[in-house]
């Protein structure tokens, strides 16, 4: 792969991202190609990073997976983070920290979201 281009470089890392999002959700790529409605394939294609998905099919990903589609538009690169605004700072700060791969960060966004909904109650 050509690490020269920025374009290939955001499909490969989508691509990264929505396989680890994929097996933390403990699917196999023919349950996710089944929950999307894409072709087993072409999912295998987004997650070695030789396609761009369509919004529509980041949004099916995004439903199957349990994210918000705004996580994988900003993945996609479709999406600038600071327009993210409905997004509390604390999920912003946990999404930039480099430290936390994606799976633990929306591990943590979870917990986080958890304790807000027992506060609201």
């Amino acid at each position: 792969m050509d690490m020269s281009d920025p374009w290939k470089l955001q499909r490969a890392a989508l691509g990264a991202y929505i396989r680890g999002q994929r097996k933390l959700a403990n699917l196999s790529l023919r349950e996710l190609s089944r929950l999307t409605q894409v072709s087993n394939p072409y999912l295998s294609q987004i997650e070695r990073g030789l396609h761009q998905p369509s919004v529509r099919v980041l949004k099916s990903l995004a439903e199957a997976l349990d994210l918000s589609a705004e996580t994988l538009l900003t993945q996609a690169g479709l999406l600038d983070e600071d327009e993210e605004e409905s997004e509390p700072s604390t999920e912003r700060a946990i999404r930039s920290d480099p430290r936390l791969s994606p799976g633990q960060q929306e591990a943590l966004i979870a917990v986080y979201r958890s304790y807000i909904a027992i506060e609201d109650d």
